[in-house]
């Protein structure tokens, strides 16, 4: 969700809209523009409700973006990074890089987002009597709707399923309780997917009764928070998991390299296609100085792979690398921010070892599957 478009930022965070955004508006504009403001404002002219759908939507989709913009300013507050908010087709999330440290922390960070929506939810029901007294009919029935969903947004919200508001508000209680995160995050994760199961459910039961794309929607919502909320205790416990741990039990140590004089051409001739590996270190009299990938090389027309050279190519070793002894969370969070997925793990200008994302899904398969026997053998 941190790819797609960009559209700016506010106080610091940056708003993008994902490809799938587009879908959603489209089934918002149409529900409003056919359906909900024809019901409610009966007898004008199409163009009429076209305005009052993209008014509509427009409202909806600030009021999602001030909802993430609320949990966003909180979590800096308490010290915790925010990359920006993607609005996409089942709403908006904020990313944020770390996990609240203090069960209070998280309990206020999920819960000033329905306060959020209520706020807006007051403030346009507001707009809605004044555009009624001065007899702007459209605009009151635009604004007047858009503060119902907004009431609705915060109710859904609190449900108590994983990872939506109430899930987190239900997570901060049981680690409040219980003193354990992890079991917290186990707990809520199992709201998460009985909400979403029930969803589907409903959804399922509205298509047979006729209900149509309603009941399509809710078994399509369904099917997200049920994955949603798995996605999320497993990202927990691979933190869980690499909390401790140090690049040098993770990397793929004395890697191949290639010198940054080749060209491209004797690049994917002499190692791409004689080794299994998508991306080479570029070591230089010993010195690493960057890294290339395959990518890189498929940027790079083909007639001009045997003039161009990996020198000219590669990504600049800078950006790319990390000690030994650098946690892996820290390595983590440069990976995700790296295209290559990858780091150079370099001791005193050496290169010792790389780290790529298929290294960490096998490091932590293997210690689940080491937990797993251990947890047997004990029994």
């Amino acid at each position: 969700m941190k790819g797609g478009i960009r559209l700016g930022s506010i106080s610091g965070f940056e708003i993008r809209i994902d490809p799938s955004w587009f879908v959603i508006l489209f089934l918002i504009l149409w529900s409003f523009s056919a359906g909900v403001f024809p019901a409610q404002y009966p007898d004008q002219e199409s163009s009429v409700y076209l305005l009052m759908g993209l008014a509509g939507a427009l409202l909806f989709f600030t009021s999602i973006v001030l909802h993430e913009l609320s949990h966003s300013l909180v979590a800096r507050r308490k010290g915790i990074p925010v990359e920006g908010i993607t609005l996409f087709i089942f709403g908006g999330i904020a990313h944020t890089r770390l996990e609240a440290e203090k069960p209070g922390d998280e309990f206020v960070i999920a819960g000033v987002g329905p306060l959020a929506s209520l706020l807006i939810a007051a403030v346009l029901a507001g707009v809605s009597w004044l555009f009624a007294r001065l007899q702007f009919t459209p605009a009151a029935v635009v604004t007047s709707y858009l503060s119902f969903l907004n009431v609705l947004l915060a109710v859904f919200n609190l449900l108590p399923g994983f990872p939506l508001d109430g899930g987190r508000l239900f997570r901060s209680i049981v680690w409040r309780v219980t003193g354990d995160l992890t079991t917290a995050t186990r707990w809520a994760t199992a709201g998460g997917s009985a909400l979403g199961y029930g969803l589907m459910a409903v959804g399922a039961l509205g298509l047979i009764s006729g209900t149509g794309i309603g009941g399509l929607w809710l078994i399509f919502i369904g099917w997200f928070l049920r994955n949603a909320a798995v996605a999320s205790l497993r990202q927990h416990m691979a933190r869980s998991l690499l909390e401790g741990v140090a690049a040098r039990e993770m990397m793929t140590p004395n890697p191949d390299f290639v010198p940054p004089n080749l060209t491209l051409d004797e690049l994917v001739e002499e190692h791409f296609l004689r080794k299994q590996h998508h991306a080479f270190p570029v070591v230089e009299t010993g010195r690493p100085v960057g890294l290339i990938t395959l990518q890189h090389v498929k940027q790079v027309p083909r007639e001009a792979w045997v003039s161009r050279r990996i020198g000219e190519v590669m990504r600049d070793v800078a950006d790319l690398s990390v000690g030994s002894r650098s946690g892996m969370l820290q390595v983590l969070e440069q990976m995700q921010e790296a295209e290559e997925r990858r780091v150079l793990v370099i001791d005193d200008g050496r290169l010792v070892g790389i780290i790529s994302a298929s290294d960490v899904a096998a490091w932590l398969q293997r210690r689940e599957e080491f937990d797993a026997l251990r947890r047997e053998a004990g029994a």
